[in-house]
Protein backbone atom coordinates (compact mmCIF):
# COMPACT_ATOMS: atom_id res chain seq x y z
CA UNK A 1 0.00 0.00 0.00
CA UNK A 2 1.37 3.05 -0.64
CA UNK A 3 0.92 6.22 0.65
CA UNK A 4 -1.55 7.80 -1.34
CA UNK A 5 -3.52 5.17 -0.62
CA UNK A 6 -3.13 5.28 3.38
CA UNK A 7 -4.03 9.17 2.86
CA UNK A 8 -6.76 8.23 1.14
CA UNK A 9 -8.20 5.18 3.37
CA UNK A 10 -7.57 8.41 6.21
CA UNK A 11 -9.97 10.85 4.61
CA UNK A 12 -12.69 8.23 4.26
CA UNK A 13 -12.48 7.22 7.87
CA UNK A 14 -12.38 10.31 8.97
CA UNK A 15 -15.11 11.43 6.77
CA UNK A 16 -17.20 8.36 8.64
CA UNK A 17 -16.30 9.50 12.17
CA UNK A 18 -17.74 13.11 11.57
CA UNK A 19 -21.03 11.83 9.83
CA UNK A 20 -21.31 9.11 12.58
CA UNK A 21 -20.98 11.51 15.40
CA UNK A 22 -23.26 14.29 13.44
CA UNK A 23 -25.93 11.22 13.23
CA UNK A 24 -25.25 10.61 17.50
CA UNK A 25 -25.50 14.08 17.97
CA UNK A 26 -29.40 14.35 16.30
CA UNK A 27 -30.41 11.41 18.18
CA UNK A 28 -29.28 12.60 21.56
CA UNK A 29 -31.15 15.83 20.45
CA UNK A 30 -34.43 14.04 19.30
CA UNK A 31 -34.30 12.14 22.71
CA UNK A 32 -34.20 15.26 24.90
CA UNK A 33 -30.18 15.82 25.70
CA UNK A 34 -28.83 18.88 25.82
CA UNK A 35 -25.40 18.63 24.02
CA UNK A 36 -22.61 20.26 26.20
CA UNK A 37 -19.35 19.49 24.03
CA UNK A 38 -18.62 17.37 20.73
CA UNK A 39 -15.05 15.80 19.72
CA UNK A 40 -13.67 17.62 22.95
CA UNK A 41 -9.93 17.06 23.02
CA UNK A 42 -8.15 16.69 26.30
CA UNK A 43 -4.56 15.88 27.14
CA UNK A 44 -5.24 12.49 27.78
CA UNK A 45 -7.98 11.71 24.86
CA UNK A 46 -11.12 12.49 23.77
CA UNK A 47 -14.30 13.02 24.50
CA UNK A 48 -16.94 12.26 21.00
CA UNK A 49 -19.98 14.07 22.56
CA UNK A 50 -20.70 15.04 26.46
CA UNK A 51 -24.70 15.37 26.84
CA UNK A 52 -27.02 16.40 29.34
CA UNK A 53 -30.88 15.51 30.13
CA UNK A 54 -31.97 16.56 33.50
CA UNK A 55 -29.53 15.34 36.29
CA UNK A 56 -27.80 12.49 34.05
CA UNK A 57 -24.29 13.62 31.88
CA UNK A 58 -23.29 11.12 29.77
CA UNK A 59 -20.00 10.65 27.91
CA UNK A 60 -20.99 8.94 24.53
CA UNK A 61 -18.70 7.10 22.22
CA UNK A 62 -19.64 7.09 19.01
CA UNK A 63 -18.29 4.19 16.79
CA UNK A 64 -19.36 3.85 13.19
CA UNK A 65 -19.96 -0.19 13.27
CA UNK A 66 -22.90 -1.76 11.46
CA UNK A 67 -24.53 -2.78 15.19
CA UNK A 68 -24.45 -1.97 18.86
CA UNK A 69 -22.45 -5.15 19.39
CA UNK A 70 -19.36 -4.49 17.19
CA UNK A 71 -19.78 -1.07 18.48
CA UNK A 72 -19.56 -2.29 22.37
CA UNK A 73 -16.76 -4.72 21.37
CA UNK A 74 -14.15 -2.27 19.45
CA UNK A 75 -14.55 -0.02 22.81
CA UNK A 76 -11.40 -1.75 24.71
CA UNK A 77 -10.89 -1.59 28.03
CA UNK A 78 -7.75 1.04 26.92
CA UNK A 79 -10.02 3.41 25.26
CA UNK A 80 -12.85 2.81 28.27
CA UNK A 81 -9.99 4.29 30.59
CA UNK A 82 -8.74 6.93 28.56
CA UNK A 83 -12.60 7.89 28.53
CA UNK A 84 -13.17 7.92 32.21
CA UNK A 85 -9.93 10.18 32.52
CA UNK A 86 -10.98 12.50 29.79
CA UNK A 87 -13.97 13.00 31.56
CA UNK A 88 -12.76 13.80 34.85
CA UNK A 89 -10.39 16.49 33.41
CA UNK A 90 -13.85 17.56 31.66
CA UNK A 91 -15.50 17.44 35.12
CA UNK A 92 -12.13 19.09 36.91
CA UNK A 93 -13.14 22.22 34.49
CA UNK A 94 -16.83 22.26 34.94
CA UNK A 95 -17.00 21.71 38.88
CA UNK A 96 -21.21 22.87 38.44
CA UNK A 97 -21.72 19.39 36.62
CA UNK A 98 -19.94 17.35 39.20
CA UNK A 99 -23.35 16.54 41.59
CA UNK A 100 -25.22 15.37 38.29
CA UNK A 101 -25.25 11.55 37.65
CA UNK A 102 -22.63 10.52 35.51
CA UNK A 103 -23.02 7.88 32.56
CA UNK A 104 -21.03 6.58 30.06
CA UNK A 105 -22.78 5.55 26.64
CA UNK A 106 -22.12 3.96 23.10
CA UNK A 107 -23.92 5.02 20.21
CA UNK A 108 -23.11 2.69 17.06
CA UNK A 109 -23.90 4.47 13.76
CA UNK A 110 -24.23 1.55 10.61
CA UNK A 111 -23.35 2.97 7.36
CA UNK A 112 -27.11 3.06 6.95
CA UNK A 113 -30.08 2.88 8.79
CA UNK A 114 -30.87 4.50 12.57
CA UNK A 115 -27.77 4.59 14.95
CA UNK A 116 -28.71 2.58 17.83
CA UNK A 117 -27.66 4.34 21.55
CA UNK A 118 -26.67 2.20 24.05
CA UNK A 119 -27.21 4.37 27.64
CA UNK A 120 -25.06 3.03 30.61
CA UNK A 121 -23.29 0.65 28.17
CA UNK A 122 -19.98 0.13 30.54
CA UNK A 123 -18.97 1.17 33.43
CA UNK A 124 -16.03 2.69 34.96
CA UNK A 125 -13.45 0.06 36.91
CA UNK A 126 -13.54 0.52 40.30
Amino acid sequence: MNDRDRSDRGRRARRLGLSAETRAVWLLRLKGYRILATRLRTPVGELDIVARRGRCLAFVEVKARPDAAEGLHALTPRQRRRLVRAAALFLGRRPDLAGLDLRFDLIACPARGRPVHLPDAWRPES
